[in-house]
């Protein structure tokens, strides 16, 4: 499904990173690693490299992939990007400063409820979580996403799910987003920026 939606000639969420990306830049610390999770096609693994950082991002869609790949050229930044489903990436294999889940929704309950915990296991003590995504009350809105409000988040649930990480922030607002054809309009917009404690 994911490779027949990105087979246009432009980007469907546009090139530009998430605003939520942007918008929390300050957090981000250039020779930190991070893996970008279901990264499509290339936005916000190129501004993370652009910061800096030395990313890992990965994705199903091979037409994505080769998206990302000429984006990266463009703006001159090397990521190392994976071709894996989300349901076959590895979270135990590295652990990285930061990992960033930007509009992941796709995933049903079960499925994001094995995402989170795999992606609390891949960051390192100390390391930083920034996941972004819609409120329930998006599919009302269908301006971009899934039309699955039990795909979609609030605060409460993550909240519980992340209990073991420090919450640095956490949102739920509605904005005008413009990034690209998927997502554009009107939206109900969740944050959330969370801390692994270090051990010892």
């Amino acid at each position: 499904m994911w490779n027949e939606r990105y087979d246009r000639p432009d980007y469907l969420f546009g090139k530009e990173p998430s605003q939520f990306l942007k918008t929390h830049a300050d957090h981000l610390t250039p020779g930190d690693t991070a893996l970008s999770v279901a990264d499509g096609e290339g936005r916000n693994a190129v501004f993370l490299a652009e910061s800096g950082l030395r990313v890992t991002a990965f994705d199903h869609a091979p037409n994505a992939l080769e998206k990302a790949r000429v984006l990266a050229g463009e703006h001159g930044v090397t990521v190392d990007f994976r071709q894996s489903d989300i349901t076959q990436w590895d979270w135990d294999a590295v652990q990285y400063d930061v990992v960033v889940a930007i509009f992941i929704q796709f995933a049903g309950p079960d499925l994001r409820d094995a995402i989170f915990e795999g992606m609390q296991r891949a960051l390192k003590p100390g390391g930083l979580l920034l996941l972004h995504g819609y409120a329930p009350r998006q599919v009302e809105y269908g301006t971009g996403g899934p039309p699955y409000r039990e795909n979609m988040y609030t605060l409460p649930m993550l909240q519980k799910t992340f209990a073991g990480l420090d919450i640095l922030h956490s949102a739920d607002y509605d904005a005008e987003l413009d990034e690209g054809e998927g997502h554009s309009g009107p939206s109900a917009l969740i944050d959330l920026i969370a801390r692994k404690p270090t051990e010892g």
